[in-house]
């Protein structure tokens, strides 16, 4: 009997438990119905209210989609050239800072200095490198024609047979250039895949062993190379619109273009600290420096690309996101005002619910959703209009761009945040509203 009593004892606690958390269920409904009902009033109002909400998670999501994107276009870019490549040349390729006037007074390296550092211990190979081109606007200044077809805006690289080594540049017809192209000063030329498309637009031909005009002297295609990868900026990539040819060849052409920069590789990824160590030294004995001075040349890895890149997109999204944050503050002003101006409007109706046995949990739960669901509301439409844009971009534009599920969802948490946020105190108030009071405010 005593056993049969607890187990009816204990189906009844069940049923009641299952009977109070249905009724907490039918009462947290029906106050989200009572806080949809009221925005839904007001329509224009609730609009306005969140406009400042969507511009800010607009801002923060077209932001985040644009830099996602730039970075796999970035990180891309750096694993192509490797993490066992290492870059020489007389100042940093790109600062953040002003560059001092010292830079521009440093001497050319010398393209002979490859020779010898490609017999250090820890580099496996070097090549001096001479490009012809506007590195304001990343893009060349040449033309290379073949009958009526016209390369404009083509650059120019003198190369070493040994770049194909550091690089692995890959080819889809065609051979490299060689050591007799070098010994002879050779008008060869391997093009790139968008100069190759330019001036030879039939698939079908073979570019290999015919003739283009460069500078106005004939040079003979010995090369294509293959399609690179997209610009960073989306697009077509510059790099495609190349003409390669013996570094001795390109010097003929240009003997006053002196600024070479060269390019070596670690014979092991692991110990590139101790290559650029090496390289360091040489360049000091050749450059002359006692050990009380600077290095007058700058030397760096993938590493200070990703660095450099690091802190570019980080300083941009700061910036973004610091507009966002005003924009956003704003939003949540206007949210506690309008709410605080719904809590005077209903001063009556709050005093007939607390007549009617509401308590003030409920009260105070139903301002808090109207904020949350204002909030969350505007985070939506932000999102939307975010991801729209940023998309736009890549199909439009051909800009890259990449959805983050991590920033949509940070968006919206910051949305609830915001909402509860600046809501506490109008629903504090209207939960703490005397109910003879109210019912006799007019």
């Amino acid at each position: 009997m005593a056993t049969m009593s607890r187990t009816m004892s204990g189906a009844r606690a069940g049923r009641l438990r299952g009977l109070a958390g249905t009724a907490r269920q039918v009462e947290l409904r029906e106050t989200f119905l009572l806080a949809m009902d009221s925005l839904r009033r007001n329509p224009l109002r609730s609009a306005l209210t969140v406009l400042g909400i969507v511009i800010g998670i607009t801002t923060v999501i077209a932001v985040s989609t644009v830099i996602n994107g730039l970075n796999e276009n970035v990180l891309g870019g750096i694993r192509e050239l490797g993490s066992d490549t290492i870059i020489c040349y007389r100042f940093p390729w790109a600062t953040l800072s002003r560059p001092p006037s010292e830079w521009f007074t440093r001497k050319e390296l010398q393209p002979e200095w490859a020779e010898e550092m490609a017999l250090l211990p820890q580099v496996s190979a070097a090549s001096a490198s001479l490009r012809i081109f506007l590195p304001q606007f990343g893009s060349g200044s040449a033309s290379v024609r073949r009958g009526g077809y016209r390369a404009k805006n083509v650059i120019l690289q003198g190369n070493a047979p040994d770049l194909g080594k550091i690089f692995e540049i890959k080819l889809e017809r065609g051979r490299w250039l060689t050591e007799t192209d070098m010994e002879h000063r050779s008008p060869v030329v391997a093009l790139g895949y968008d100069t190759t498309r330019i001036l030879f637009p039939d698939p079908q031909e073979d570019p290999v062993g015919k003739e283009v005009t460069l500078d106005g002297q004939l040079f003979t295609v010995i090369g294509t190379a293959q399609k690179r990868k997209q610009g960073i900026s989306g697009g077509k990539n510059p790099e495609d619109n190349i003409a390669m040819m013996p570094d001795t060849t390109l010097r003929k052409l240009y003997p006053n273009q002196k600024d070479y920069v060269i390019f070596a590789k670690a014979r092991d990824p692991e110990k590139v600290g101790e290559a650029v160590e090496e390289i360091r030294e040489l360049l000091r004995r050749k450059r002359r420096l006692a050990s009380d001075k600077p290095d007058d040349f700058a030397l760096f890895t993938s590493d200070y690309f990703l660095e450099l890149w690091n802190k570019i997109s980080g300083l941009i999204f700061i910036l973004t996101f610091a507009v966002a944050f005003v924009a956003l503050l704003v939003g949540g002003i206007g949210v506690m005002n309008i709410m605080l101006v719904s809590v005077t409007e209903r001063t009556r109706e709050i005093g007939v619910r607390k007549a009617m046995g509401a308590k003030r949990g409920n009260i105070l739960l139903q301002f808090l959703l109207e904020s949350v669901v204002l909030c969350a509301v505007g985070g939506v439409i932000g999102v939307l209009a975010g991801s729209g844009l940023g998309l736009s971009l890549r199909f439009v534009l051909s800009f890259p761009a990449t959805l983050s599920v991590f920033w949509i969802l940070t968006a919206l948490t910051l949305c609830a945040a915001i909402g509860i946020g600046f809501g506490m105190y109008p629903a504090w108030k209207a939960a703490r509203l005397d109910p003879v009071e109210a019912l006799r405010y007019e």
